[in-house]
């Protein structure tokens, strides 16, 4: 019997591609408004001799309450797809940062009313004093209100224009 693992290179790379996408398909389970593609944690799907699926997973942080239910998602997606044994393994290296949030990401999170992440230079600091652009108004004139919101990767802040508080994604 051919495993999935011992096809052609061109066909296993399809499928590894395949089982990638809909890996990054899931939504996440703290912002469902995102996919883990969009997200940037999903780092790969490698399929391995005895007919495993590999996924690497990349946390936003170390300590990560959502890692779990991450890899139980991504698990149950494979599986229902044919995949009989998938298995997430977690990677803390390169670390995540909030410049793997796509810009279909970034949209999504201020339609749905966090404000996303600012974009930094690759070769440069992450700006800390710069200001947060309001998700209902448009408006730069934000002030701080507590540096954890609903999650330990969201600030939340209010708006002074409109009065509104809202969600900011921190950079990282």
């Amino acid at each position: 019997m051919v495993t999935r693992a011992q096809e052609a290179p061109e066909a296993l790379s399809r499928l590894e591609a395949e089982l990638t996408e809909l890996a990054g398909s899931v939504p996440d389970p703290e912002l469902p408004v995102l996919t883990l593609a969009e997200l940037g944690v999903v780092r790969g799907v490698r399929m391995h001799e005895d007919g495993h699926a590999e996924v690497t997973l990349t946390p936003t942080y170390t300590g990560c309450p959502a890692i779990e239910a991450m890899s139980a998602d991504i698990e149950r997606a494979l599986t229902g797809h044919g995949i009989p044994d998938v298995r997430v393994r977690t990677v803390l290296s390169p670390a995540w940062s909030t410049d793997d949030i796509s810009a279909e990401g970034r949209r999504k999170l201020a339609e749905f009313g966090i404000a996303p992440p600012r974009p930094h230079a690759a070769d440069g600091p992450v700006p800390v004093a710069l200001s947060v652009r309001c998700p209902h108004c448009g408006s730069t004139e934000t002030e701080l209100l507590s540096r954890f919101s609903s999650t330990a990767c969201k600030a939340l802040r209010r708006c002074t224009a409109c009065r509104e508080p809202f969600d900011h994604f921190k950079e990282l």
